[in-house]
């Protein structure tokens, strides 16, 4: 009975290590998306990312990490505004995945783990038509 525990952990560590050398430090830890905050003053805005209704205000989003986004706010009788969000390599994802090897490394970088978006949230002050 005992060498069967014994067995038994040695296989699940196996199986742990294994996933951890294969996933990559910034997929395990943080994911391949942020969330991002939408609001305006006035509230009830529409939000378009990248040409698509995704919600009216205030709206909470998941977004991929690995893209860069369009953002417009529409309500009626107010001016349309307009917002760009970028993504960044973090360069301490990518040392972490060296220093574990080459597998973190693929990972994060065709997941696209390594990026953050510049932005959280997005405060949208619109004007009134004239």
């Amino acid at each position: 009975m005992m060498k069967r525990a014994k067995r038994y952990i040695t296989i699940v560590s196996s199986i742990i290590l294994l996933g951890l050398l294969v996933a990559g430090c910034a997929a395990i830890l943080k994911g391949t998306s942020n969330t991002v905050n939408f609001a305006s003053k006035p509230s009830g805005a529409e939000v378009y990312v990248d040409g698509f209704l995704r919600g009216t205000t205030p709206l909470t989003l998941k977004l991929e990490s690995k893209r860069s986004y369009q953002v417009e706010f529409i309500k009626e009788g107010y001016e349309p505004r307009t917002y760009y969000i970028t993504n960044r390599v973090e360069g301490s994802w990518i040392i972490l995945d060296v220093i574990f090897g080459l597998f973190p490394v693929i990972v994060d970088a065709s997941t696209g783990a390594w990026y953050e978006l510049d932005v959280g949230s997005i405060n949208s002050v619109l004007e009134e038509k004239k």
